[in-house]
């Protein structure tokens, strides 16, 4: 099949994304969302494959979102292609229908004086120890956050503790938006497609969320945006997260299902590699909570840093007479 070069509708402004979408609806079509911080590679577009399978029309929203970065994390090196986006977006067979591509989600007009007010209040929390977000620290008035407050807790949440308050609030608001029927999410970020999951149900939104599995590199490495900060050495390294992952799940469908034992060789195997253990658990896949014996569905979830990148990678584990849930 020739590839597609169907150009997408580049949208900038929250109202007109809303009123586009609100047009398709009353014509019958049905919209998939697949949200993004752009700088995209296969992963994402395997993401854009699916929806393209489940409705009518496809989204894919590009935007770095400051209110999931804490001040001291990356969110000025993260990498940004646009232009390169859009041309993998065109050889995606059957197009994109619309790239969503707003400056600034949380630019609320006729708002200034409180913006400016509301930074030195930021700056007030950080003196007190509060944990703030980039966004926050910019003084933008934002003051609205959706938690998920027991599946943002453990693994990525213990370490980067305004992550999934961010995500959680950035995805309502472009749900908000966009008005999807179906949004895609990879399952690389096992905790946020859980925690999206959560929300939506217990907000009753109308969106089938879905989760599709890690598309990898030839060598094993989980596709991320991130990779091209690994030096040549650094990525041979990281292989040893995946390997080890593997090597956990082949040891538990041989019986031996210990997670303590199967973290410890997991975590000896990465940290012997020069990786920096972030954390790496065995957890429930619904509920996210540690397990010290498989006996159920589990997922095996881990994030180290290598050099100055922090990869996150996971296995999930079926044990034969499990249900799959």
């Amino acid at each position: 099949m020739e590839a597609s070069k169907k150009e997408p509708l580049i949208i900038t402004d929250k109202e007109q994304m809303r009123k586009w979408s609100r047009t398709m609806r009353s014509q019958g079509k049905s919209i998939g969302l697949v949200p993004t911080m752009g700088y995209l590679h296969q992963g994402h577009i395997s993401l854009v494959n699916e929806a393209l399978k489940l409705t009518n029309l496809t989204v894919v929203s590009i935007y770095v979102n400051p209110g999931q970065f804490a001040p001291s994390e990356d969110l000025s090196t993260y990498p940004s292609d646009f232009h390169g986006d859009i041309s993998k977006l065109m050889s995606v067979p059957g197009g994109v229908d619309v790239v969503f591509h707003p400056h600034n989600l949380y630019d609320y007009e006729n708002d200034t004086k409180r913006n400016k007010n509301d930074k030195g209040a930021c700056k007030n929390l950080e003196g007190k120890g509060e944990v703030v977000s980039c966004l926050e620290e910019s003084g933008m008035g934002h003051e609205t956050w959706v938690r998920v407050e027991k599946l943002e807790n453990g693994l990525c949440g213990k370490s980067r503790p305004v992550f999934f308050r961010g995500v959680a609030t950035v995805v309502t608001k472009l749900f908000n938006i966009v008005e999807p029927d179906v949004a895609v999410f990879g399952k690389k970020d096992y905790q946020q497609w859980r925690i999206v999951q959560r929300m939506v149900r217990d907000l009753d939104f109308s969106i089938r969320i879905i989760g599709t599995e890690i598309l990898r590199d030839n060598d094993g490495l989980a596709m991320s945006s991130r990779n091209v900060h690994l030096s040549a050495e650094e990525r041979r390294k990281a292989l040893s997260i995946s390997r080890s992952l593997l090597g956990a799940k082949s040891s538990a469908e041989n019986g031996h299902i210990n997670c303590r034992e199967l973290r410890d060789s997991v975590i000896q195997a990465v940290s012997e590699a020069g990786g920096r253990i972030d954390y790496a658990e065995i957890v429930d896949q619904e509920s996210l909570q540690a397990v010290e014996e498989i006996s159920s569905p589990v997922v095996f979830c881990i994030a180290a840093w290598f050099g100055k990148v922090r990869l996150i990678d996971n296995i999930e584990i079926n044990l034969e007479g499990q249900a799959d849930r």
